[in-house]
């Protein structure tokens, strides 16, 4: 090869595409995510629109994640089965996202189209100084609308939101045609 294209070869272009080390300084995630936080919150009037806000960025955020995530992870294989998917959610997604698996994954007792992904520390809450006033904010509709992009992309469209319990819980319900789906697999 010619030497002109060699010189200089940079080592991100080097590196396999299998899974890389998180390069990412919690310090500088927690930065970057308080001024987002921040940002949003110099331009609306209420707790529930800067959640709304929050959870639009996290959805931009979740269908990039995705692509990136399933071409390292899971080459030439998709899930076609929702507790595929969630326990992919749990597990590699939350990794590679947060560094770490997230702490539960539930289903209702009374709805088979609910599931909980439970976090008792969520990074996006940690370092998120709230006022008093707006203390119902829950940082973490940032990771509920990133949950909602992935699941929607993967072919499982839900709907996600986080509230106050035992931690944060992201509740997902999915759309029926999704557990209408999942029934007829598992009749085969």
């Amino acid at each position: 090869m010619d030497a002109r294209f060699t010189r200089g070869k940079s080592l991100v272009l080097e590196r396999a595409l299998g899974r890389p080390r998180s390069e990412l300084s919690l310090a500088a995630f927690a930065l970057l995510f308080s001024e987002l936080v921040q940002y949003c919150q110099r331009r609306v009037a209420s707790v529930a629109e800067l959640q709304a806000r929050l959870a639009r960025l996290g959805h931009h955020v979740g269908l990039r994640a995705l692509d990136a995530l399933v071409a390292r992870e899971r080459p030439g294989r998709r899930e076609t089965k929702v507790l595929g998917v969630l326990l992919f959610v749990k597990g590699p997604l939350w990794r590679a996202l947060f560094g770490r698996e997230a702490d539960k994954l539930e289903q209702a007792n009374d709805d088979d189209r609910t599931f909980y992904v439970i976090e008792r520390e969520p990074v996006v809450n940690t370092f998120v100084s709230v006022p008093r006033e707006n203390s119902s904010l829950n940082c973490a509709a940032f990771a509920a609308g990133l949950l909602e992009a992935v699941l929607g992309a993967a072919g499982f469209p839900a709907r996600v939101s986080a509230h106050w319990h035992k931690g944060t819980t992201l509740m997902i319900k999915f759309d029926e045609a999704v557990i209408a789906r999942d029934k007829s697999l598992e009749g085969r």
